[in-house]
């Protein structure tokens, strides 16, 4: 990485900047003002714009939303989100329930409560192991370290060729329509601003197989790896 040539500085959020869903603690929060100062800030999320703006307490920063799908541009007058694009894809619910319930019935994970997938308004969907009502204890207890996921995780991104297949949350996959996902997004992002992959660095915990870091993580954008949200001012200090 060359530091002389870094112009914006992306990030994930949950893991890096937060524990799972939860605000910035004032460290964090007082560090990406500090970089802000240097760089420009970019968020880069799998979720909707707005509800990583709220989760972020409205901190002044673009957001990149759905592995691309959402950009949301801050506005400095009125410290606004604006949404400036938000694509949405359709996609076959009868062909996804039932390459689910293949894997389901493969993998002996028929027993679930609530739904068999979750559809979200973008296009993209989760498949959850536990079903969509599982309780939150459960959901926590069932693959901590993931393991039970990547065992399965070839076979379905093999079943869902047509999706960015990632392995989300505790207990789920997630998927985006391909071609998107977090490399792809931070390429769009270069294309539209003029910048080289070189101008952009990227943080992130999730870089490990079937994280959703894990496409920038191989490319050629320069990385940062952080393993606790709490270090997260220790590992920008090579930046300030």
């Amino acid at each position: 990485m060359d530091n002389a040539k870094i112009k914006v500085v992306a990030m994930d959020l949950d893991g890096t900047l937060t524990q799972h869903k939860q605000p910035m603690i004032p460290e964090v929060r007082d560090a990406l003002f500090a970089l802000r100062e240097k760089y420009k800030l970019i968020m880069v999320g799998a979720g909707q714009v707005m509800r990583i703006f709220n989760q972020m307490e409205h901190f002044p920063i673009d957001i990149i939303g759905n592995y691309g799908l959402q950009y949301g541009r801050f506005n400095e007058d009125t410290g606004e989100m604006n949404i400036v694009r938000d694509l949405v894809f359709s996609c076959d619910r009868d062909s996804i329930d039932s390459r689910v319930t293949v894997l389901r019935e493969k993998y002996g994970m028929t027993v679930y409560k609530g739904e068999n997938v979750e559809y979200h308004p973008s296009g993209c969907i989760t498949f959850p192991c536990l079903g969509t009502q599982a309780l939150q204890e459960d959901k926590l207890a069932y693959d901590p370290d993931r393991s039970k996921r990547r065992a399965i995780y070839q076979d379905v991104c093999e079943v869902f060729k047509d999706y960015t297949v990632f392995v989300g949350g505790s207990s789920s996959f997630d998927m985006a329509p391909l071609p998107y996902d977090k490399r792809y997004a931070l390429d769009l992002f270069c294309k539209e601003n003029g910048l080289s992959h070189e101008n952009v660095v990227y943080i992130g915990d999730d870089y490990g197989p079937g994280g959703n870091d894990e496409s920038v993580y191989l490319s050629d954008f320069p990385y940062l790896t952080i393993d606790d949200y709490r270090t997260f001012p220790d590992v920008v200090k090579v930046l300030l």
